[in-house]
């Protein structure tokens, strides 16, 4: 059995698609003749403080050569060199996106970020990355080797097909409440066709940006929307199912994504979809089963919007698109196994 130290900051137990992703991995590996335990750090990380980044240090450095590190992004994007040249195990690093494309980030943090982790991706042996647009990404901007880096694309289980609601016809977001997630705009846009009979529902931590929460809570205020939308917060396994079920139309207006897990999650019940080309976003979903609007623009959105409410016609032919595409999406399996393969690689 090959040794691995997974290592992921904060809780495991967050309901990000970064966690769910690391909790579905980690689950899988054992099964795959490789033996991986969570190895906890410090939960600070993109932004540490000296004292966790010193307890990182010692954590990292005292694991063995024959081990090999299997460590999530949002604390190795984030690591000096100097921390990272003290540990003796082989890495592999995994990427969900450049912590420095988070929206929201001043330009100097942002650049500090990515200059970070360039040099920190120089000490992986693999990158493990979520989509082929994070390995394009990674290879042009970070000068990652393209053959060390491999795509595990997130997983997908299957579900049943969302029966909807239908009146008043009801939309559904999830992501946490963050800038980059696009949340305000999707208000913007949704406040410019009030004569449509809509309900939005928002699923989603609220303790990522509370600043966030604030301002989107603000705009929902001042366009008179509060009956209209509802912010449900964090919600467990069964109520996403549900609220899946219960949908008619879902949304993601994210600036960004290194994959957009809740794009493939919507799909896998047939819903009709409309996203932005942010990121990874773009290449999620298939042109067939969407319609997708730029990132930030809020009077595009607003008109696919429109016309993805008014239109039933419409909405059947993108929600049978979504399901037919559903039934070729990856399964977890087959991502752990490529990442099996992968660390079974850097231990030989």
């Amino acid at each position: 059995m090959v040794e691995v130290a997974f290592a992921i900051p904060g809780d495991l137990r967050a309901p990000t698609g970064g966690y769910a992703y690391d909790r579905e991995v980690l689950a899988r590996l054992p099964q795959l003749g490789v033996r991986a335990r969570h190895f906890p750090l410090p939960g600070s990380f993109p932004d540490p403080t000296p004292g966790d980044l010193a307890e990182t240090q010692r954590l990292l450095a005292a694991l063995p050569s024959d081990t090999v590190i299997f460590i999530d992004g949002l604390a190795f994007g984030a690591m000096p060199a100097d921390v990272i040249s003290t540990v003796r195990a082989p890495i592999v690093a995994l990427v969900h996106h450049p912590l420095g494309y988070e929206p929201g980030l001043s330009e100097q943090r942002a650049r500090e970020l990515n200059e970070l982790e360039k040099r920190a991706l120089a000490f992986a042996r693999r990158v493990v990355v979520s989509s082929d647009f994070t390995k394009r990404l990674l290879a042009s901007e970070f000068d990652v080797p393209v053959d060390i880096i491999t795509v595990a694309e997130p997983g997908t289980d299957p579900a049943e097909r969302a029966r909807g609601t239908g009146n008043p016809l009801q939309i559904l977001s999830i992501g946490s409440i963050t800038p980059r997630k696009g949340f305000v705009f999707l208000v913007e846009a949704l406040a410019g066709i009030q004569d449509l009979d809509w309900r939005l529902t928002i699923a989603g931590p609220h303790d990522r940006d509370p600043a966030e929460v604030s301002r989107l809570k603000v705009v929902i205020a001042r366009h008179g929307l509060e009956g209209r939308i509802e912010l449900a917060g964090a919600l467990d396994r069964r109520q996403v199912a549900e609220a899946y079920a219960a949908a008619d139309v879902f949304v993601l207006p994210s600036l960004f994504e290194g994959f957009g897990m809740v794009l493939t999650e919507a799909m896998a019940r047939g819903l009709p979809i409309v996203c932005t080309t942010g990121g990874a976003a773009a290449e999620t979903v298939p042109d067939e089963a969407a319609i997708k609007v730029p990132p930030g623009e809020v009077v595009r959105l607003r008109k696919a919007l429109r016309r993805i409410i008014s239109d039933e016609d419409l909405r059947r032919q993108l929600a049978d698109a979504a399901w037919a595409a559903a039934q070729h999406l990856t399964r977890w399996e087959t991502t752990a196994q490529r990442i099996a393969n992968v660390l079974r690689e850097v231990a030989s």
